[in-house]
């Protein structure tokens, strides 16, 4: 069991907004509509990112700091003993992208693996020791895709069976071409942001009979599988499918709540993790009941059961090949404080020895693909398109 309720080796940096024009999100003036959270030097606000090099956006929503009670009370229907006791927690201001994380932009990042085969052949771009720190490894294609895409591969549809070292690989690609700081939520920011200032089982009230105009789960649909992102209704804060539809992956080892000495941080209180299993995805998904997509609600990572069918050796790192991974995905956030290069490892790099191996082995073997993540990047990949 481990809270780490102070870290010596991450040192939170403010970035002064010494214009709003330079930050994406930041406006001087409090807009005349929609949403805003009033901040030292001007209002955050909803914007959309565009990927670089192509046309697929996404939107973040601004997610005021406070205070909050994560977890869930005792007399809450569907309670599970590991949603307590109980804490207060502090959040400080970030953006939460408004859906998960799509196939249409997911895919982007699947397509680097091509590109980073193509530089190490023309020996170009190549890692090194010296630039290693910003380097990537790209998801190799699937083994079975008809697994993954039985419900369908839709643009819209959320990006699953990803494994959490993915979703931080893809974190650290999006955040080097775009310069923003990207990465996971951990688990007291995404409850804080799915809550939204409620203290009910979710974010609408206590009365799961309403879950269906939120969110696709367990009974609600003819159809199995994903549904495209943003059909239902969002939460107070502009955020949708935080109930339901892919569940979520969040930084933090799944280890009973420990109160601690008075309130934590949610941005640096949350558990480091040291092994592969179990972590923890928030929200339910569209095969999970309804009870299990409450705000409180946590589920434990099983990534043996989950790539049973993998018959790699050793197994695929980056995906997931048995259910319930096809309900498994991510969606980022972009805190308001940005930190240091290196601190920013800690969200993106491997944490644990297994899947070390794992990667260290496919790159060894030259069935993996590694390679240098910056601005540039989308350029040369563009260019080998020529």
């Amino acid at each position: 069991m481990r809270i780490l309720l102070a870290c010596s080796l991450i040192v939170v940096l403010h970035t002064p907004l010494q214009s709003a024009e330079d930050v994406a999100g930041i406006v001087e003036e409090r807009p005349a509509d929609g949403r805003s959270v009033k901040v030292a030097g001007g209002f955050m606000t909803p914007y959309t990112v565009t990927i670089p090099g192509t046309d697929v956006t996404f939107r973040m929503e601004p997610i005021p700091g406070g205070e909050f009670v994560m977890g869930s009370a005792a007399a809450e229907s569907g309670r599970e003993e590991c949603e307590g006791p109980q804490r207060k927690i502090t959040v400080e201001p970030f953006w939460m992208a408004r859906c998960e994380v799509t196939w249409a932009e997911y895919k982007n990042y699947m397509r680097v693996y091509d590109a980073f085969k193509e530089f190490e052949e023309q020996g170009i771009r190549k890692v090194t020791d010296e630039n290693r720190v910003d380097a990537i490894t790209a998801p190799t294609p699937l083994y079975e895709p008809d697994f993954t895409f039985e419900y369908g591969e839709e643009d819209q549809q959320p990006a699953v069976t990803v494994t959490m070292y993915s979703a931080k690989q893809y974190s650290k690609w999006l955040s080097a071409i775009t310069g923003m700081q990207f990465r996971l939520p951990a688990e007291a920011e995404w409850e804080y942001a799915c809550r939204a200032g409620s203290t009910t089982a979710f974010h609408f009230g206590d009365d799961a009979s309403q879950l269906g105009d939120y969110a696709w789960f367990e009974g609600n649909s003819e159809d199995n599988g994903t549904k495209e992102v943003g059909q239902k209704k969002p939460n107070p804060w502009g955020l949708l499918d935080m109930h339901g539809n892919a569940t979520e992956w969040v930084l933090d080892q799944f280890e009973p709540y420990v109160t601690g000495n008075g309130t934590l941080n949610a941005a640096t209180d949350w558990v480091r993790a040291t092994k592969l299993d179990p972590r923890i995805v928030r929200g339910g998904s569209w095969q999970f009941a309804a009870t299990e997509c409450r705000s409180a609600s946590r589920f434990p990572s099983d990534s043996v059961s989950w790539r049973e069918a993998d018959p790699n050796l050793p197994k695929s790192p980056w995906w997931f090949t048995d259910d319930p991974s096809r309900g498994v995905g991510f969606r980022l956030i972009r805190p308001l404080k940005t930190v240091s290069r290196q601190a920013m490892g800690e969200f993106w790099e491997i944490d644990d020895e297994d899947t070390q191996y794992d990667v260290s082995d496919r790159l060894s073997e030259g069935r993996g693909a590694q390679g240098i993540v910056d601005k540039t990047l989308p350029a040369a990949i563009e260019k080998l398109k020529r």
